[in-house]
């Protein structure tokens, strides 16, 4: 496969509709694509600035593209789509990533919420929202999440991605490992995971990693979309060292590929990925959050660019449909 990069598409710090979204100041990550009859609908997470101790909180909104021209956009909504969590639920200081997903007239919301931690920055698990407005704002089924950690999965369950074949729910995602820890900070080691469904609500973990390291035992995977194609299941995820990956480019995320002709056993072969970093820009030194989708019949790719998607998304096509 062989991706054309097309152009960064939205960029929280240089947008400006004369509105001020206090909620939405840095990053516009892990984006999640719905297609209406006017538009393109994509989800995405944003920030808050930092408070005074140096802490963010996450939410997720959307925009609106042209689906005649993906880099007009139409609208982005004034607010979130769902409010935090309660005070000491687990979603109480963010609610990201997001993978939406249509089933009967309604939209599905699949998201990490995050809760604070002492020893370690913080832990994460899986919550669920549905939404009767095509996304306009969601409800969460209950205060507590569907997927979280667990005997065998003892930190760290974020970053869903949730499709359905064959009548299945298939649910891939990242669980963490082992935290490390530095003189600077802890890191936590995590890698790609799958759970599967017969309703989207009840999970049955495989409790395996599913994706082989490249690099050593403390490579980190994560945003994993899977798609199929000509023939067989296709992923994008990405990859990164362990320790010290935001200060030292190269060691940053990049995109990897997989494919597989069952959904469980993926043969990895990141060469085939066909995308790289710009040579310069916003997308030169990190990729992150690749998703997947199709427009007019041709295969499209939103994905974040530097420092986890600080300065927002672009978009790519498969040039050889």
């Amino acid at each position: 496969m062989k991706w054309k990069k097309l152009g960064q598409v939205f960029d929280q710090t240089t947008f400006n509709d004369g509105f001020s979204r206090d909620f939405m100041k840095t990053h516009s990550q892990c984006t999640s694509v719905i297609e209406l009859d006017n538009c393109l609908r994509v989800f995405f997470s944003c920030r808050q600035l930092n408070d005074k101790d140096g802490q963010a909180k996450s939410y997720t909104t959307f925009l609106d593209l042209d689906k005649e021209n993906l880099f007009s956009i139409l609208n982005v909504s004034k607010q979130p789509v769902l409010p935090l969590g309660d005070l000491g639920a687990f979603d109480e200081f963010a609610v990201y990533p997001t993978s939406v997903i249509r089933f009967q007239d309604k939209l599905r919301l699949y998201y990490a919420g995050w809760t604070r931690c002492k020893s370690v920055p913080f832990n994460t698990s899986i919550g669920f929202a549905i939404s009767e407005n095509n996304g306009i704002s969601f409800n969460r089924l209950g205060k507590g999440p569907i997927l979280s950690p667990s005997l065998n999965e003892p930190f760290v369950i974020s970053g869903p991605k949730v499709r359905i074949f064959d009548n299945k729910w298939y649910m891939y995602y990242i669980s963490g490992s082992k935290w490390i820890k530095t003189d600077q900070t802890q890191e936590i080691v995590y890698k790609i995971r799958l759970a599967t469904s017969n309703d989207g609500l009840t999970w049955e973990k495989l409790n395996l990693n599913i994706i082989n390291d490249i690099l050593d035992e403390n490579e980190c995977q994560a945003g994993p979309d899977v798609f199929y194609y000509e023939g067989k299941y296709h992923m994008y995820f990405v990859y990164r060292e362990g320790l010290n990956f935001r200060s030292v480019k190269g060691r940053g995320y990049k995109i990897g590929y997989a494919y597989s002709s069952d959904l469980i056993n993926w043969t990895r072969e990141d060469s085939k990925s066909g995308i790289e970093y710009s040579q310069s820009g916003w997308d030169s030194s990190m990729h992150h959050y690749p998703h997947i989708f199709s427009l007019n019949n041709k295969l499209h790719m939103l994905y974040n660019g530097n420092d986890f998607g600080k300065y927002g998304f672009g978009l790519a096509i498969l040039e050889n449909e």
